[in-house]
């Protein structure tokens, strides 16, 4: 769901094939008006067919009100969005899309700015490059891809303006086959904490943030987004607790395969929820006493440290009872 209560309108406008499993696809609002202002790394919530809810970056550039510019990568193991879209969507198409968050801030610096992306995960690190572009900083952009028939928008990175920011690596071309050599080649010219950017699959994400902090960097200059959360693996010990709501005193028991979302809702609590996997960060709730047992990828090391926070939606609690700032 949404945290604005106003659904937007929107058309398919236009919806091509850009690469190997990739769709993409403008759309403008059904009204004729501008769409709302976003930064560099936003997305949008988007309505996909009966009780469909996806998250998708915006590509396009921060100046372009009159159209969003979304792709979507078919996935294997489709929870049902990426299917739709494949599928079913149409040209000319009428759809609703929430207005755009950003929990994936491109951030202010005055040193060069190294930007990773891993197949789809081009999507927000696009328009960053975009913005950075215009505004004359200088970055570079470091995008990795399976071949060339799955990179997405190839052709339009090697004709913009910071085509010679952008280094391209295909895992099916022998000189790209070895990351370590290459990420040891990149670490060697960049300033130590100058901002990293990257976001793809999680392997990905994580062998760049390893290697990154191996060389020093901290964790607040290392800034990633996950599109999926990895699996987690069945401990087997997971036991129900309780949560109390700070301002009321009432406690709720949150079962063993039950979320602190779906019980709080069930009683008529409603937090904010959007991917419902602990990536992006839309259910996060202060936490005034206990200690929570995070599962989330959103927040970083630091933040899990100081268990003053939780996302909702996923995880779950080490003491008997969690006070939330609700």
């Amino acid at each position: 769901m949404t945290t604005n209560n106003e659904w937007l309108t929107v058309n398919v406008d236009e919806l091509w094939q850009e690469s190997a499993g990739v769709k993409a696809m403008y759309l403008s609002p059904a009204d004729g008006s501008r769409l709302p202002e976003f930064t560099p790394g936003s997305h949008i919530d988007v309505k996909l067919g009966e009780k469909l809810i996806r998250q998708y970056s915006l590509i396009n550039s921060v100046d372009d009100l009159n159209r969003y510019q979304i792709a979507v990568l078919k996935e294997v193991e489709s929870r049902g969005g990426s299917l739709f879209v494949h599928n079913s969507l149409r040209q000319g198409d009428t759809i609703q899309i929430s207005h755009p968050r950003n929990h994936f801030h491109l951030m202010e610096s005055d040193k060069k700015a190294v930007l990773f992306a891993g197949g789809i995960g081009v999507t927000p690190i696009l328009s960053m490059a975009q913005s950075l572009a215009a505004s004359g900083k200088p970055f570079e952009l470091h995008y990795f891809a399976k071949s060339e028939s799955t990179c997405a928008f190839r052709g339009a990175i090697r004709e913009s303006s910071f085509a010679d920011q952008t280094t391209f690596y295909f895992d099916d071309r022998p000189e790209d086959q070895d990351k370590a050599a290459i990420m040891h080649s990149i670490l060697s010219r960049i300033e130590t904490n100058s901002p990293v950017y990257v976001c793809g699959p999680g392997g990905f994400i994580d062998f760049v943030i390893t290697n990154f902090s191996g060389a020093g960097w901290q964790d607040s200059a290392i800034h990633r987004e996950y599109f999926v959360a990895p699996e987690l693996q069945e401990s087997g010990d997971s036991k129900a607790f309780k949560v109390q709501v700070n301002s009321t005193g009432e406690t709720y028991t949150v079962g063993e395969n039950e979320t602190i979302v779906e019980v709080l809702e069930a009683n008529g609590i409603e937090i904010p929820v959007s991917c419902e996997q602990g990536i992006c960060g839309t259910c996060i709730t202060r936490v005034l006493e206990g200690e929570p047992e995070h599962h989330d990828m959103f927040m970083t090391d630091d933040e899990h440290a100081k268990n003053d926070q939780i996302t909702a939606c996923c995880s779950r609690s080490k003491s008997d009872v969690l006070v939330l700032d609700l």
